[in-house]
């Protein structure tokens, strides 16, 4: 399993006028060792489209919030990688990757509430959201992708 390549992904620190920063709890993470882990959007880049837009996507179909309402600051400078952990191998993304090869945008969301719909996609990837300091992201997310949240967070933070 470990020869199997990383899913090319995409995310976003979306961030509101407090510089607090959109977290959301997946619905799928119930009866998990995860249940209590919160994340930022995220997920597979689309064949055809550009790490920028699959981003966007990926924010307006997990949040409801569209691309004319958030202001694009900055891609990360590096691409972050993680493993999945053992128990997850082999059975998400149909046991076809190791984990993923991510790419992260930072950008300020400049809508209102009634703009976020976590209803947007069906299915909905999470039940609820809220807003959070950038230095509790690391501790939020999954232990597996903590590092990257941490790495997020100092590349981002003087940005904010």
């Amino acid at each position: 399993m470990i020869d199997l390549p990383y899913r090319p992904c995409a995310g976003f620190m979306l961030v509101n006028a407090e510089a607090q920063v959109f977290v959301g709890q997946r619905i799928d993470r119930r009866g998990s060792s995860f249940s209590g882990a919160w994340q930022m959007p995220q997920g597979g880049i689309d064949k055809g489209e550009d790490e920028e837009q699959a981003a966007l996507r990926e924010l307006e179909e997990e949040t409801g919030v569209a691309a004319h309402l958030v202001e694009v600051i900055a891609r990360s400078a590096t691409t972050h990688y993680y493993d999945l952990p053992p128990e997850l191998l082999g059975k998400v993304w149909k046991g076809k990757y190791r984990g993923q090869a991510q790419c992260w945008f930072l950008g300020r969301f400049t809508g209102t509430e009634a703009d976020i719909n976590l209803n947007a996609h069906d299915p909905a990837e999470f039940e609820s959201y809220r807003w959070v300091e950038p230095a509790q992201l690391p501790e939020l997310i999954v232990p597996f992708k903590r590092e990257i949240y941490a790495a997020l967070v100092e590349e981002f933070s003087p940005l904010l």
